[in-house]
């Protein structure tokens, strides 16, 4: 048996044959900042089921903004991947499709029972649909530059957003509460969710021009300080305002959505829109 098997010594220069290949950091970072908002809507659902409904939106705020800025670390590391793209897309189906509409059930549409449950369904289902169909529009090769301006229906975050807007109403003392708010809250929340599966066109802002008129940087740095101190210091107050800004915005969406339609059908598309615009990152 021992010339079936006989001992020899390893080669102590044959290079070692890795499992892995390692990943630089530049490709993890975004993934974390997602994973970190997908922690913060499930702390979301925790904090709505022990009552504490301020913390609770709290959190999905700052997993909104978290969303906002992972694609953008990812493109500006030149971490972007599959992957990265494919847990986004889960995360904000978990922060903007479950977690505000449990917040709500928890809320007020408990009082409704299973009809309150099934808005639930509802609104989460609206949203799975949203992110397939937004995640099917990227593939598109003939989709013109232009429509890149465009969302096609509200988008994941403005539809958490903005469902939560009974909880903000009743932040600041307005009786949204007991049996005969939840008939109110349930179509609110259903016609949110009719907004993110509808095929209405709702302006973007991330293909705006890169540079700033030298005259508005001044101005803007202003703006920016200034509505930040107000969402410190008025937190629900902002987020009801903004609510109501992005319902109000989606008539002035569509109307220059068809407009941009006619010139482009009519072959007179404005030369500002030709230009190649980034491609859309959030749904």
């Amino acid at each position: 048996m021992s010339d079936l098997f006989p001992p020899f010594a390893p080669d102590e220069h044959e290079p070692r044959k890795r499992l892995f290949k390692p990943v630089p950091f530049r490709v993890i970072a975004p993934n974390i900042i997602t994973l970190i908002a997908l922690c913060l809507g499930l702390t979301a659902i925790r904090l709505a089921y022990e009552g504490r409904f301020e913390p609770a939106v709290i959190a999905i705020v700052i997993a909104a903004f978290l969303d906002g800025i992972d694609g953008r670390v990812a493109r500006l590391l030149k971490g972007t991947t599959r992957f990265g793209a494919e847990l986004d897309s889960l995360a904000d189906f978990v922060n903007f499709g479950v977690t505000p509409a449990l917040i709500l059930y928890s809320f007020v549409l408990h009082e409704l029972k299973a009809i309150g449950w099934i808005t639930v369904l509802v609104f989460a289902i609206a949203m799975a649909l949203r992110l397939a169909r937004f995640n099917v529009m990227l593939d598109d090769p003939n989709r013109p530059e232009w429509k890149k301006n465009f969302f096609t229906g509200l988008p994941a975050p403005a539809g958490a957003l903005t469902s939560l807007l009974p909880l903000y109403l009743s932040f600041l003392g307005v009786p949204v509460v007991g049996v005969a708010a939840a008939p109110v809250v349930l179509l609110y929340l259903l016609g949110i969710a009719f907004l993110m599966v509808s095929t209405i066109p709702v302006y973007s802002g991330k293909t705006m021009g890169k540079y700033v008129p030298r005259q508005l940087v001044l101005p803007i740095f202003v703006l920016s300080v200034a509505a930040f101190g107000l969402l410190v210091s008025f937190p629900f107050e902002m987020l009801a305002v903004s609510a109501v800004a992005i319902l109000l915005t989606i008539p002035v969406s569509v109307t220059r959505y068809r407009k941009l339609d006619r010139l482009h059908m009519a072959g007179k598309i404005e030369p500002e829109q030709q230009s190649a615009t980034a491609p859309d990152d959030k749904a």
